[in-house]
């Protein structure tokens, strides 16, 4: 029963911190250090990648299938002539493309970020600093940009940003939303561009983790595994729908100062020894 509890409170933790400004990874990382390592183990991998994967393909399915029909009706009528690609098949191609940096920074840092920067002063640093740059871009920000004014340059540079979201207590939905503003987009519009453009990447991680459970099925408790997804997935579209409407009225203030007050307790926690 313990192992299930832990589970359901782990896909609660992933799903808010995954798609609130906040970092996951980071949380994740102090949620060891506080209650142990096991929560890291393969069950917990692949249940958290799972769940919060399943929360942004299924909450945002008719973008989707929209973005797939677009690019498949314009690829065959007009080839790579993209100019003349509607506004939905050149989002699919930005995603797509947005989605390299991370790709080539994960493959290329993999064992630098899990041997060298899981560490609570990494955390609490890149806590502070992020949101000290989220509040400098969201309060000097004045855009309302739609989505599909996002050029190549746009979605390469929201693209960086998610890169940098692999360093622990950064923020992928973090980065990437404040990427957009730089871009000129609204902070709605910046929300729904980071999570679309964090599924393919959201789906590569869990692939590796499927692969991983398939090979070591006995190394797997697939009863917390299942709990722990199902309750990823529900919370997370939960937390997805209530991120967009927040940000339609509201800026990134709340997730910034609870960032500082976290990083901050942090630190203090590495420079006494608790952490």
């Amino acid at each position: 029963m313990e192992e299930y509890l832990r589970a359901a409170l782990f896909g609660v933790i992933q799903a808010l911190t995954e798609f609130l400004p906040i970092s996951s990874s980071g949380h994740l990382v102090l949620a060891a250090e506080l209650v142990g390592d096991e929560v890291n183990d393969l069950t917990f991998d692949v249940g958290l990648h799972v769940g919060t994967t399943a929360a942004v393909l299924a909450y945002f399915w008719r973008d989707w299938w929209l973005i797939g029909a677009a690019a498949r009706r314009d690829l065959g009528a007009h080839g790579l002539a993209v100019a003349r690609w509607r506004p939905r098949a050149r989002l699919g191609l930005l995603l797509a493309l947005g989605t390299v940096p991370a790709v080539v920074a994960g493959v290329a840092l993999q064992l630098t970020i899990e041997d060298g920067l899981r560490d609570p002063l990494v955390v609490g640093v890149m806590l502070i600093a992020v949101a000290a740059v989220m509040w400098a871009v969201d309060t000097r920000a004045r855009a309302d940009r739609p989505m599909r004014h996002v050029g190549v340059r746009g979605a390469l540079l929201v693209g960086a940003a998610q890169a940098l979201a692999l360093i622990p207590g950064t923020s992928r939905s973090g980065a990437t939303i404040t990427a957009g503003r730089v871009l000129g987009m609204s902070r709605y519009a910046a929300a729904r561009f980071s999570f679309l453009l964090s599924a393919p990447v959201t789906l590569g991680a869990s692939s590796v983790v499927v692969r991983d459970a398939v090979q070591q099925p006995d190394a797997v408790e697939w009863g917390p595994m299942a709990v722990g997804a199902l309750v990823a997935a529900s919370v997370g579209m939960l937390v997805i729908r209530g991120l967009l409407r927040f940000l339609r009225r509201h800026g990134l203030t709340v997730f910034v100062w609870y960032r500082f007050a976290l990083g901050a307790a942090v630190l203090v926690g590495v420079a006494t020894g608790a952490l």
